[in-house]
């Protein structure tokens, strides 16, 4: 047996963490001296001392290790193997943000060691005035919060290609978003996913043609707010004003880009002259 100290000392895990653990049911001492309630652990404990290190260090929360070192021996290989590789896609995904996010430091450092703005890049951001036709759209209108986008996209548009697929209607143009609130609420936003399709079935409504402000990025999706505001200046200095909820054309798919610079969206502001 070894006292708490030495377990401690060969795991590198202080004796405060440990009691935790026992205190949340993760990993219990062998034995408790019931005398003076000294903690002893057994060497066969180290092993999964050292997993819970392990799967520590891959980001998993304690509760979600807790419930692997339950599962039945005959499942819990092919459950560690499906977790570890979600966990992976998690962490590259993130890594993938932090290095976009290093190359675009990386040139607003260039930039400014040249004497530009940062923000410069919103001069680029070009604006034109076009007239959209009448569109029949398929749709799902949602309230979602801002940490339901990433997956709710996938979801909502998913099942309106499910329904087109299903009833063979016929697809007539990208996926789109329409922003349906006044204000943005990360509690909550009034979100409307549409497809355009020529068939005026349950579920489609049509949606005017209109006089638009219109802007193409491509780049990020992360980038759109600057979209938003480069639009809303140029509507407000060329006298015009918003008529209806600005929307979203998804050209690409971003599951099929290869990187953030090929991802091109297309944002419309519905507008009329003050």
């Amino acid at each position: 047996m070894l006292s708490i100290g030495e377990f401690s000392r060969i795991c590198e895990v202080s004796t405060k963490t440990l009691r935790y653990y026992d205190e949340i049911g993760l990993m219990t001492p062998d034995e408790i001296n019931p005398e003076n309630g000294y903690r002893y652990y057994s060497i066969r404990q180290l092993k999964k001392m050292l997993l819970i290190n392990r799967l520590k260090s891959y980001h998993f929360p304690l509760e979600e290790i807790k419930a692997f070192l339950e599962w039945e021996d005959d499942q819990s290989e092919e459950k560690l193997c499906s977790a570890l590789n979600r966990k992976r896609k998690e962490i590259q995904e993130k890594r993938n943000a932090l290095d976009y996010t290093l190359k675009q430091m990386s040139h607003d450092i260039l930039d400014l060691e040249k004497g530009i703005s940062i923000m410069s890049y919103l001069d680029n951001i070009e604006v034109q005035l076009v007239e959209t036709p009448p569109m029949n759209i398929l749709y799902m209108r949602q309230v979602m919060s801002s940490n339901d986008y990433a997956a709710g996209y996938g979801k909502y548009f998913s099942r309106l290609y499910e329904k087109i697929a299903s009833e063979k209607l016929t697809l007539l143009g990208a996926p789109m978003t329409i922003y349906h609130s006044s204000e943005y609420n990360p509690a909550g936003n009034d979100t409307e996913f549409a497809i355009p399709i020529a068939e005026p079935v349950k579920g489609t409504r049509d949606l005017p043609g209109q006089l638009c402000a219109k802007s193409a990025l491509k780049d990020s999706y992360s980038k759109l707010t600057s979209v938003y505001a480069k639009l809303r200046e140029w509507v407000e200095n060329e006298g015009y004003q918003l008529a209806k909820s600005p929307y979203e054309v998804y050209l690409t798919d971003p599951n099929q880009a290869a990187s953030p610079e090929d991802i091109v969206t297309e944002v419309y502001f519905p507008i009329k002259k003050k």
